[in-house]
């Protein structure tokens, strides 16, 4: 069995939030080829810092402009590719949507979507991402919205 390298890996995104008629949503990426849910994050760009990737991401992800409010934490995995196993940090942040369209999301993924806290915690592929969603709902329907 071949001997792997390990490297680090990095990504930042978040959990945007808006409401609609009083109740809140969250926004969803979809690719349907290897099919997933998941919340918007990416690779940082040479000097950014974490929440300015995390807004960049969020806003090619999705076509949305966003604030961060808060940080929420971050997960990390374990993956391999092209013989490497990479320890893959994400750090994301509770965002809320100021302006922008889903229609104008970037080709990474094939669909953008507001759905429900419900919905999106039916809909997400990976349990670590659940927990982020879980502790974002917990605090904006606290009313913790402020960085």
């Amino acid at each position: 069995m071949p001997v792997l390298r390990n490297a680090r890996a990095i990504s930042c995104g978040g959990v945007i939030h808006r409401s609609l008629h009083g109740t809140p949503e969250v926004a969803l990426v979809h690719r349907r080829q290897p099919t997933l849910w998941a919340l918007p994050k990416g690779t940082p760009s040479a000097g950014e810092t974490p929440e300015e990737t995390a807004l960049r991401e969020t806003r090619e992800e999705t076509g949305l402009e966003v604030r961060i409010e808060a940080p929420l934490g971050s997960i990390a995995y374990f993956f391999v590719r092209r013989g490497t196993r990479f320890h893959k940090t994400v750090h994301f942040y509770q965002m809320v949507a100021i302006g922008g369209d889903i229609s104008a999301h970037d080709h990474e993924f094939d669909e953008v979507r507001w759905v429900s806290f419900d919905e999106a915690m039916a809909l997400l592929s990976y349990e670590t991402e659940r927990e982020i969603l879980a502790r974002a709902r917990q605090r904006i329907s606290a009313g913790e919205t402020a960085a």
